[in-house]
């Protein structure tokens, strides 16, 4: 449907894995602000709302008092200092989750320019997963992929066959 029109690969795998295992229509709160891949799930046929920008650390209001029944959070949980408090206080009875895996040959990402744009958790996908059961969650499905670049160097040759995104569908368990 969308052959060659996804700027990046994980646009593409994180569409397919949501299509999967929450179809549209649904009605969604994205988790963060509005970003170029809702575009993509309102094309898909979602209705799509996002946060606001606020500090999710800290105001979890926005899914304690939300009534959507699907929470998206791409690439969101590892900027957060206390990921735990905003996966325990969504009201939503299903999640799909992406976040950058840490890679042993790469140190956790920031931005030299941005103060804000920084990784303070890079997890390994069972620390993930512990973290979601932890908070309520039961994994339903879950997929990886990798992320190749376009340049030379050993570290570009890792990221070849090295998962550096990890996806889940969860739904609440209790």
């Amino acid at each position: 449907m969308y052959e060659g029109a996804f700027p990046h690969k994980r646009y593409q795998k994180t569409l397919e894995f949501l299509r999967t295992h929450v179809p549209a229509p649904g009605t969604i709160l994205d988790l963060g602000v509005r970003n170029p891949f809702v575009e993509f799930m309102e094309k898909e046929g979602y209705q799509v709302s996002n946060t606001s920008g606020e500090d999710l650390d800290l105001h979890t209001d926005v899914v304690k008092n939300s009534t959507i029944e699907i929470v998206t959070a791409f690439e969101i949980f590892e900027h957060l200092i206390a990921p735990f408090n905003i996966l325990q206080d969504i009201k939503a009875n299903k999640l799909v989750a992406s976040i950058p895996l840490k890679l042993w040959f790469s140190s956790a990402y920031r931005s030299k320019t941005d103060p804000w744009d920084r990784h303070y958790h890079e997890f390994e996908d069972w620390q993930f997963d512990w973290l979601l059961e932890k908070a309520g969650w039961k994994i339903k499905a879950r997929d990886k992929w990798t992320h190749p670049v376009k340049r030379l160097g050993i570290r570009p040759l890792l990221r070849l066959f090295t998962p550096r995104y990890y996806i889940v569908y969860a739904e609440r368990s209790d």
